[in-house]
């Protein structure tokens, strides 16, 4: 069992700061990607920002300058920490992570259930 948890959304001002948390547990062999994806009200899913195993990034074009994505490697953790937080930025904030079980040889892309962002005055 494989399970991502996301904690550090919140309800914040124009201009405000958030830092979002996704600690992997479980039978973890080993990790490669770790990324961020949000839903906006009445929008798709779209990705924000991505990790790999070793630190390479890349950003949706809407966030880039204002978001940074880091991992933990040894705490099987990645963050995203937002910066000058707009309305738009109003979402629900998923975590994925691309985890190879304990045993497998597989990787499998497996989702947090999600935290709330809120950017309003």
């Amino acid at each position: 069992q494989v399970q991502l948890v996301e904690s550090g959304g919140d309800t914040v001002q124009p201009g405000g700061s958030l830092r979002l948390s996704c600690v992997a547990s479980g039978s973890i062999g080993s990790i490669n990607a770790m990324a961020w994806y949000r839903r906006a009200p009445g929008k798709q899913r779209e990705s924000v920002a991505a990790v790999t195993s070793g630190g390479d990034t890349n950003y949706a074009n809407s966030v880039k300058g204002r978001f940074t994505i880091s991992r933990d490697n040894a705490k099987n953790t990645v963050y995203l920490q937002m910066n000058s937080l707009k309305p738009e930025d109003t979402a629900v904030y998923y975590c994925n992570a691309e985890i190879r079980k304990k045993g497998s040889d597989y990787f499998g892309r497996y989702w947090g259930q999600g935290t709330q962002v809120t950017v309003s005055s």
